[in-house]
């Protein structure tokens, strides 16, 4: 608009077509145009016109389709579609998607979360915060968890390599060769995982674990060990076993709270990277493939960057 009137200006102050070209950036045809179409219809007709083409969704019709995603989806269902958002508004169903895509709504779309009911989140998350970002001096500090229940699965057709505009495939067939359960914990100074796979997971092949880690540390340093609340970390023998090992100290997450434990973030690397995609013939395979990604995330393992600066906060959002 602003070049319109600029047009007419320098038009009534006597300038060329050349000189007001250069002035504005415009060409003498942009000039003539505006020059005409004022002769001929007045200031008015300097404001745009109707422009061929699909009309813009009244802004009532958007409110409309947009509270009626937020309402209870129909009887049967568990969220709406874009057809049946058109059915209830009358708006048609290409309008429907354009109008939620353009607010970002999803409603075919969900994501979990945990939040946690302990009473007493806000000391437990703040004593495991101060574990993070200030250790105690020459102390070491372990966060360890169990991956219970991984599956040796074998598909019964060989995967297909990643070709150009495919990617990898394999058969949804499989077969279960059995599961084991992986014991781990993670160094938060160093990086670096110490791992173990068993049969079982009881307090037993706890206290085994704890053990193996308790050889490795030595009995001389403080060792600090960030867990969940897991019924077999917290039986007589567990606590038999703390008694022998005084420079020991157990930190528990708040419930519903593991995400606070470090090794978590470990855990989804090796799930990734790891066990989801492979293909085990047996528990032993599994067991060794397992072990070699350990070894090998090692020779490069460095502490996570982690941080959370809200002790109060009790919820938490996955995908």
């Amino acid at each position: 608009m602003y070049n319109r009137y600029m047009i007419l200006l320098l038009l009534d102050r006597k300038l060329s077509y050349k000189d007001i070209g250069e002035k504005l950036d415009v060409v003498s045809h942009t000039i003539k145009k505006w020059k005409t179409r004022y002769m001929e219809e007045g200031l008015e007709s300097l404001a745009d016109k109707p422009r061929p083409g699909r009309e813009r969704t009244k802004p009532e019709v958007e409110a409309k389709v947009c509270a009626v995603v937020q309402q209870p989806p129909p009887t049967g269902k568990s969220h709406w579609s874009s057809k049946d958002i058109s059915k209830k508004t009358g708006v048609p169903r290409r309008t429907v998607s354009r109008i939620l895509s353009r607010h970002n709504l999803k409603p075919h779309l969900q994501k979990s979360f945990m939040a946690s009911n302990d009473p007493d989140f806000e000391e437990k998350a703040k004593d495991i915060l101060e574990l993070y970002h200030n250790p105690p001096k020459n102390a070491v500090v372990l966060c360890l968890d169990e991956k219970t229940q991984i599956q040796a699965l074998d598909r019964l057709q060989p995967n297909l390599p990643v070709q150009p505009d495919r990617p990898e495939r394999r058969t949804f067939e499989y077969k279960r060769n059995g599961i084991t359960n992986l014991f781990a914990a993670f160094n938060i100074r160093t990086g670096k995982v110490t791992a173990r796979c068993k049969k079982t997971r009881n307090q037993d092949d706890f206290i085994e674990f704890l053990d193996f880690l308790a050889r490795q540390y030595g009995r001389k340093k403080e060792i600090h060990v960030v867990l969940d609340n897991l019924s077999t970390h917290k039986t007589k023998k567990v606590d038999e076993w703390m008694s022998r090992h005084p420079n020991w100290k157990f930190h528990f997450t708040p419930t519903y709270s593991s995400w606070l434990n470090q090794v978590e973030i470990w855990f989804s690397f090796i799930t990734r990277q790891c066990i989801r995609r492979g293909v085990f013939h047996s528990v032993t395979r599994l067991t060794a493939t397992i072990m070699k990604f350990v070894k090998g995330y090692n020779r490069e393992a460095k502490p996570f960057n982690w941080s959370y600066n809200e002790p109060g906060r009790r919820f938490r959002f996955t995908q």
